[in-house]
């Protein structure tokens, strides 16, 4: 008896926790919900680019670059052992590393923002 009612007790005092922490929300005017995504889209798009050209692509770079240079340097050193250069790895992480570098110039207008 006092398994089911910890069971019910719990219950409802999960279910007063969701109902006295939820929100309703509603769209602006006469429900316009695709005025309201848009309206939020373009306060919200301004800072999502800067973040992107501040803190994403600098970091990406920094990864890449990191991976090309040890690449290129497990690259030299195979070759030392073996006497053949492998270049495929290092020159896919070098198209990406060029790839990113040049991104934030043109992504922008390629997304719309």
């Amino acid at each position: 008896m006092t398994r089911k009612r910890k069971l019910t007790t719990s219950a409802a005092l999960a279910l007063a926790l969701c109902l006295s922490l939820s929100a309703p929300a509603f769209a602006t005017g006469g429900g316009d919900v695709a005025g309201a995504v848009q309206s939020t889209w373009a306060t919200a798009s301004a800072q999502i680019k800067t973040v992107v050209d501040n803190v994403v692509f600098p970091a990406v770079d920094m990864i890449l670059a990191v991976f090309f240079f040890v690449k290129l340097g497990t690259a030299y050193f195979d070759y030392r052992q073996k006497g053949q250069f492998e270049w495929t790895a290092p020159a896919i992480l070098f198209v990406c590393l060029v790839f990113t570098l040049t991104a934030p110039s043109y992504i922008w207008t390629i997304i719309g923002v």
